[in-house]
């Protein structure tokens, strides 16, 4: 998934809220009686959200700010600000570094993308980013080249053989480090059966990222009832365990109606000890820049729409 404009590369600079927070203000409600799943310490598991509105803002106990830049048309130097902002409140920083532009009419051919990767065309661009990244002396969690298994069409590196995604994957990795030697960098499928086809190696992977959207009109359509995070989650996290790096929700977004969207806060705060490798959750707070099959059209994972004001 990609933001929605331009702008949005510099959105963490806006104030930022956990799903923490979000449950205390749209839950007050829920039974204290109920039974609850064992709660991970809070050290344990981070809590971080893309707000590219700015709309959760004030939130002491936010730990990962995550913006997204494209490579190409954009300026690096403003990943400056969202690191003083990240700094000033005490939070990590996540990029996802997307190799592209979002210019409309301005992108090549997957095909082309690939070859001028690999024969170090977009060393430049890659330079421009990672040489930005390596000036803020503390380490960034950097995305590259995010839900390479998800061949839907959005993004040109999604088509690619999976022998040319991991030869990429490590190129880019590569001159990276050269740039930012402190850099973590993270591998992140959308979760699908085939992603371990796209697995770089450990040498080149720190973190392993996950994506988890889920609508609940289409969880009862195409599974017969409303899931869980838990069953959400479960089939990716159990695909990518075996590689023994942290795992990251790097996008999570939900959408359905009020019991639905308290019963997942609840559930996304108190993961318990059943993914024991799970890292972090980053929530994705922004309306889906594609659209789902019909007639889902484009879900707004906004978390404060129809609970907070």
């Amino acid at each position: 998934m990609r933001p929605l404009s331009k702008k949005a590369y510099v959105a963490a600079v806006s104030g930022l809220m956990t799903l923490a927070a979000a449950v205390t203000l749209v839950a007050p409600g829920l039974s204290q009686t109920a039974p609850r799943p064992t709660a991970k310490p809070a050290d344990q598991v981070k809590f971080g959200v893309y707000d590219p509105e700015g709309v959760f803002a004030g939130d002491k106990s936010v730990g990962i700010e995550h913006v997204y830049i494209p490579w190409r048309d954009s300026d690096p130097t403003s990943l400056a600000k969202a690191d003083a902002y990240a700094r000033e409140h005490r939070r990590d920083l996540m990029v996802t570094v997307e190799p592209w532009s979002w210019s409309p009419g301005t992108n090549v051919s997957g095909e082309q993308l690939l070859h001028g990767i690999l024969a170090g065309a977009y060393d430049g661009p890659a330079k421009a980013v990672c040489g930005e990244i390596g000036k803020l002396d503390r380490p960034v969690t950097i995305r590259w080249g995010h839900e390479m298994d998800l061949p839907n069409g959005h993004f040109p590196w999604s088509s690619w053989a999976p022998d040319d995604y991991v030869a990429a994957y490590r190129h880019f990795v590569s001159q990276c480090r050269i740039d930012a030697p402190q850099a973590r960098f993270m591998w992140s499928p959308r979760g699908e059966e085939r992603l371990a086809a796209y697995y770089p190696g450990d040498a080149y992977v720190d973190e392993v990222g996950l994506t988890v959207l889920d609508l609940q009109q289409y969880d009862i359509d195409q599974y017969g009832h409303a899931r869980s995070f838990s069953e959400a989650l479960r089939p990716a996290y159990d695909r990518v365990v075996g590689f023994g790096k942290p795992i990251v929700v790097a996008e999570l977004g939900f959408q359905g109606d009020s019991a639905f969207m308290e019963q997942w806060l609840q559930d996304v705060r108190t993961v318990g000890g059943e993914f024991p490798q799970l890292a972090a959750v980053v929530y994705f707070n922004a309306v889906d820049p594609y659209a789902w099959p019909e007639p889902y059209g484009r879900p707004d994972w906004r978390l404060q729409r129809g609970f907070v004001n």
